[in-house]
């Protein structure tokens, strides 16, 4: 079952979670609108844990999986493993999948509400949190969002066209998002050919004047949100050589004394990298080869934060950013970053914004809390709306991995479950599902695409791959996509 299930094998069910089988009569119907990792979770512990419940995944793109497609780097395939377990549950005969449906727009909350016992949102952050800094809307300019989703082959962020003729390149943000991004800039195109990532990224990526990766965050060493794993392989990448300022991490050794076990592992990573010398003697020597064998770099700035970006004379086009130097108030986690007073700009032609991804509000009759960008929730249950349900990123807002998103959804799951079996969930009168919503789609001239309309879209990418060398060649236009299927 890939991560999802592998802690389930033998007889027992996990930790408190109780198994409903079902008698015929009462056959749920649950809908779950969004496919990526938190919707796919939820579907698939309600289907092993009800022996009857009727799952339906609604998606608006045609394509499904959500960020495992086109949120995990190119050069992780092992990440897109789950994959492999959500296709299983997308094949349950209890489950089925409709994609190219926007919910909000071709079908309402209130209709889906009507048609399924049970509506879980769990749409994720389809937009990213803004600098609100002067020159944020200057060319040149790009969340970092986009940028993934333009080398992933997000149908939105296709026409992107970044430009990368400059020589440095300004990532503000120190979490796996940034460092995904720098290694992308700076790795070796042979790397990049053999992975997933799309034609069009890779024709630009080639083209790339772009040699200086500089990440800049607000809060110092002890704060960044990167994890070991992303820091050693960016500071393993070939051809690339990291710049640490060792003053930068003066005294840290004693600070981390007590630190968390992984926390204190990314500072000993960082310490050690900063302060590797080569012997004095043979300094100059080694440094000219270092600099030939490694053309490129990257570098971590800390306690900088982005006040505006700077224009080129004719104020079309960023030339740099200007950054406010910051002391820390507190320490750990908590520790705020305050103004000095000082500043200092520095010189780029490419800023990415790399400060989070941020939920939007679905549909008028949904609660969303705007401060915090998510849905008002408990355990799962929609504040005020019995019935309605969320989970991941929309739920608990854009943190964490994979497996804190199949925890999160399994919470919300498991209160859908325990609704079915105390009755909050009324399964005596029945809902017609899929049925119902269909002439409502029809209606509007909305065509579904199933699950097996999608397995022929993934044979047709997987084989224009192989003719390339690359596991994949993804179809980044959704007519495209629709034209294959017979749309």
């Amino acid at each position: 079952m890939g991560p999802g299930g592998a802690c389930w094998r033998g007889g027992g069910v996990p930790g408190g979670f109780k198994r409903w089988l079902s008698s015929p009569a009462a056959a749920p119907r649950v809908c779950v609108v969004g496919s990526g990792p938190a919707g796919f979770y939820t579907a698939q512990h309600i289907l092993k844990h009800h022996g009857g419940a009727r799952v339906d995944i609604y998606e608006k793109l045609p394509v499904p999986f959500g960020l495992v497609r086109f949120g995990v780097a190119p050069d992780h395939p092992e990440v897109k493993n789950v994959i492999n377990a959500f296709t299983q549950t997308a094949r349950s005969e209890r489950c089925a999948y409709y994609g190219n449906v926007t919910v909000g727009r071709d079908v309402t909350v209130a209709e889906l509400r009507q048609a399924y016992h049970a509506v879980v949102l769990s749409y994720g952050a389809e937009d990213n949190r803004i600098l609100g800094i002067p020159g944020e809307n200057l060319s040149g300019v790009y969340s970092a969002r986009a940028f993934v989703g333009w080398y992933n082959g997000l149908p939105e962020n296709r026409d992107l066209k970044p430009d990368l003729s400059c020589e440095t390149a300004l990532i503000l943000g120190h979490g796996n998002v940034a460092l995904d991004i720098a290694r992308i800039l700076l790795s070796p195109l042979r790397l990049l050919k053999k992975t997933d990532i799309t034609d069009g990224s890779l024709a630009a990526l080639a083209c790339s004047k772009v040699k200086r990766v500089w990440l800049v965050g607000r809060r110092g060493p002890l704060q960044v949100a990167f994890t070991i794993k992303e820091l050693r392989e960016m500071i393993n990448l070939p051809g690339a050589r990291p710049v640490l300022n060792p003053a930068d991490f003066t005294g840290l050794e004693n600070a981390i004394k007590d630190a968390p076990r992984p926390r204190k592992r990314l500072t000993e990573l960082m310490i050690k990298t900063a302060l590797e010398k080569p012997g004095e003697k043979t300094m100059e020597v080694q440094a000219v080869v270092a600099q030939a064998a490694a053309p490129r770099e990257w570098g971590l700035k800390f306690q900088r934060s982005p006040e505006e970006v700077l224009p080129t004379a004719d104020g079309r086009r960023a030339r740099g950013v200007r950054m406010a130097l910051t002391r820390l108030e507190g320490s750990g986690d908590s520790a705020k970053a305050v103004p000095t007073g000082d500043v200092e700009e520095l010189e780029c032609g490419l800023v990415l914004s790399s400060i989070g991804y941020r939920s939007l509000p679905l549909d008028a009759a949904v609660p969303f809390d705007t401060q915090r960008g998510v849905i008002p929730n408990s355990s799962g249950r929609v504040e005020g709306v019995p019935g309605l349900y969320c989970s991941g990123w929309v739920k608990r807002g854009p943190t964490g991995v994979i497996i804190t998103t199949m925890n999160d959804s399994f919470e919300t799951a498991q209160s859908v479950l325990e609704d079915l079996q105390v009755g909050v969930l009324d399964v005596s009168a029945s809902r017609e599902g899929f049925g119902a919503v269909e002439s409502v789609l029809r209606s509007r001239g909305i065509r579904p695409v199933s699950f097996s309309d999608w397995e022929k879209i993934d044979a047709a990418e997987v084989a224009r791959g192989k003719a390339a060398g690359k596991p994949r060649e993804k179809i980044v236009d959704p007519q495209e996509m629709l034209q294959l299927i017979g749309h």
